[in-house]
């Protein structure tokens, strides 16, 4: 009987890529850091993929199966509207008026 350890037949491999996996976090660690340090609003979208992931997780426990496409297409999309944000926000100058400023009426 020839058992299977996950998505290769050899342990070694798994090894390799466990090893390389925690190189290249401990090289971009602090890179990561500084940037989620410096934006808090991706603190707050880290905190929902896991939700959403841990979601999906326990409706898989229960049989229920949810496509991964619909996971990774809202996680690219909340990505892609943050990016979208942080690079306004960095925009020097006035912000963005979007309605005219309160005024009494004269009597």
């Amino acid at each position: 009987m020839e058992y299977r350890y996950g998505m290769v037949d050899e342990v070694a491999v798994m090894i390799a890529a466990v090893v390389v996996s925690v190189l290249l976090m401990m090289m971009f660690a602090k890179k990561i850091g500084d940037v989620v340090s410096a934006h808090p609003t991706i603190k707050m979208l880290a905190l929902a993929f896991l939700i959403v992931i841990g979601v999906v997780l326990v409706a898989d426990g229960f049989d229920h199966h949810v496509p991964k496409g619909y996971v990774y297409f809202a996680m690219a999309f909340a990505v892609a509207v943050e990016a979208l944000n942080i690079r306004l926000r960095k925009r020097p100058g006035k912000p963005v008026q979007l309605n005219e400023p309160y005024a009494r009426d004269k009597k």
